[in-house]
């Protein structure tokens, strides 16, 4: 078939190089306008362009698919089907109605659980033990669309919304491709998806990632794995924000928000037990090990975080 990919962020890139190495033709890319990044403002072209752009296929950018300029760009490049993963924009109807077979979005739950903007990290900050990749059929309303496949993914100990973006990445462009090959021969048939067990994931906010260490110390756990690597869980230390990595159990108890120095290592409390800080970020510094920022800075215990 011929294909127009549609995506912008990192993320889409392992499907955009699967669909590339398919037996499928792919002859455009659509993706976002280039953002400004830095202090100098500097446009820089999406990670999916940036790719598409090496591989030598024509790039689209319209600020909106909606625009009649683009509509008619992508009419023609006669695609069969658009396969889609993390675009970032809402198609008009006027739009998916160019490609004969529609266009086949990659989502990264097990529909119809967590629609919406942020499924790998609601799913990590939920406690979930089983995760995956869905291909359906986009139509007007969010993530609602009858379903091709699926993959399945355990969530390992201490996974975070980046490792796991990662596992489903590389397996979900498997699964794009097996459904493009399907559509093609006849093979897939879509079915609606049940009305039951819909949930939906927002987007997660720098509000959102504030720890409040009152809560348990499996809630703090999760919290912080879902932010990982982004937003970045944070709390307040003397009034500045202080990012926290993943973090260890344990079973010592302190006070909530108050820290325990020792000699290689830092405790924080929470509502239950203690957890063991491994990797934080002061503001205005690097990255680096709890116990080394705990030395530099001459860190004693009864310090808290806000």
């Amino acid at each position: 078939m011929r294909v127009v990919f549609a995506g912008t962020p990192e993320v889409a890139v392992p499907s955009l190089d699967a669909i590339a190495d398919s037996r499928h033709e792919l002859v455009g890319v659509v993706t976002r306008p280039d953002a400004a990044q830095g202090r100098s403002k500097r446009l820089v072209p999406s990670p999916v362009a940036q790719r598409a752009e090496e591989l030598g296929v024509p790039v689209l950018k319209p600020e909106h698919p909606r625009e009649p300029e683009f509509q008619a760009a992508l009419k023609a490049l006669e695609p069969d089907c658009c396969p889609v993963v993390a675009y970032g924009a809402m198609l008009p109807q006027s739009a998916l109605d160019i490609p004969p077979h529609g266009w086949v979005n990659l989502h990264f739950s097990l529909l119809p659980a967590y629609r919406g903007a942020a499924p790998v990290q609601r799913a990590v900050w939920a406690g979930e033990e089983i995760s995956g990749a869905t291909t359906f059929r986009i139509v007007k309303a969010m993530d609602a669309g009858p379903v091709f496949g699926t993959m399945t993914q355990a969530l390992a100990q201490g996974e975070t919304s980046g490792s796991l973006f990662e596992k489903l990445t590389e397996g979900g462009a498997e699964l794009l491709v097996r459904t493009l090959d399907g559509i093609e021969d006849g093979s897939l048939e879509a079915r609606e998806q049940p009305a039951e067990g819909i949930s939906y994931a927002e987007k997660i906010t720098v509000e959102d990632a504030q720890i409040d260490w009152t809560q348990g110390a499996a809630a703090i756990d999760r919290q912080i794995r879902a932010c990982a690597p982004a937003p970045g869980a944070w709390t307040l230390l003397d009034g500045e924000r202080f990012k926290v990595g993943p973090v260890k159990m344990t079973e010592e108890t302190v006070a909530p928000g108050e820290l325990l120095v020792r000699k290689n290592e830092v405790l924080v409390g929470t509502g239950t037990t203690a957890v063991r800080l491994d990797r934080v970020k002061a503001f205005g510094k690097k990255e680096m090990p709890a116990a080394d920022w705990a030395r530099g800075v001459r860190l004693e215990s009864g310090v808290a975080f806000e």
